[in-house]
């Protein structure tokens, strides 16, 4: 059974500390949701996990089924079977839906016959409500953004990742689309993907079931609780969970301990 384990994760940006030491844990089959205020950090690692250029580790550790993903090239992560669905899909110009997942395929030693892979590809974007024609467009040009996260959905029925990290797929998307991606997503943890969800909104956890969910905030994750959570988190907001440390508050006084 597949499993991500991120144990003490600290990271920087730009020279700046974000991750503070990040621990979570996702099994095959669960659904994991991190939620979060502005700029608390969850775009921050789920970047850091899928291995994106700019960010410095400088503690903790990643491992996807025992394999240090941190010791890995952004393309050997994927290969290993972590997937991202980006916030903001990269877009591809001159290069379709098909050729990308292709080649993806052949890179993991799992290329089917042209014409099996065409026949998956329609099957699963009418599951998603994908135009065809947008399979012969080149990625994520000019497509609102609505069809680019139906399409990240579509790549990721397809090339069946162990663990997916989801940096707010709900972003852009209506709620007819909404409710097919989540349920597609579903579906796909029920064939032993996990799923980390990055969100600002219970209302994808009203279609994609969440198992836990975390509250993150200044780069640590500072609760974690049942769907329940999110519940409270609908009520309440942050500030109960958003209070600086004595350490920050004495900075900010200028005085120390």
């Amino acid at each position: 059974m597949s499993e991500l384990i991120v144990e003490g994760l600290r990271a920087n940006a730009a020279g700046e500390a974000i991750l503070h030491g990040v621990d979570v844990q996702v099994a095959a089959g669960e659904v994991h949701a991190v939620m979060g205020p502005n700029g608390c950090g969850k775009s921050t690692l789920a970047h850091v996990l899928a291995g994106r250029h700019g960010y410095t580790v400088t503690a903790g550790r990643a491992l996807l089924d025992g394999r240090d993903l941190l010791a890995l090239s952004p393309f050997e992560r994927a290969k290993a079977g972590l997937f991202l669905a980006m916030q903001y899909p990269t877009e591809v110009p001159g290069v379709n839906l098909l050729d990308v997942l292709g080649a993806s395929l052949r890179a993991a030693g799992r290329a089917p016959a042209a014409d099996d892979l065409g026949a998956v590809l329609s099957s699963e974007a009418e599951r998603l409500g994908v135009p065809a024609a947008l399979l012969e467009r080149a990625v994520n040009v000019d497509l609102s953004g609505g069809e680019q996260k139906r399409g990240e959905a579509l790549q990721l029925a397809v090339l069946r990742p162990r663990i997916a990290v989801l940096d707010e797929i709900d972003s852009g998307l209506d709620v007819d689309a909404l409710r097919a991606v989540a349920r597609r997503i579903e579906e796909a943890t029920t064939e032993g993907l996990g799923v980390l969800a990055i969100t600002h909104y219970t209302r994808l956890l009203g279609v994609l079931r969440a198992d836990r969910v975390h509250i993150m905030i200044r780069g640590r994750i500072v609760a974690s609780g049942g769907p329940e959570l999110a519940d409270e988190l609908e009520r309440t907001g942050y500030e109960r969970w958003d209070r600086p440390a004595p350490a920050e508050v004495a900075v900010k006084l200028g005085r120390s301990f």
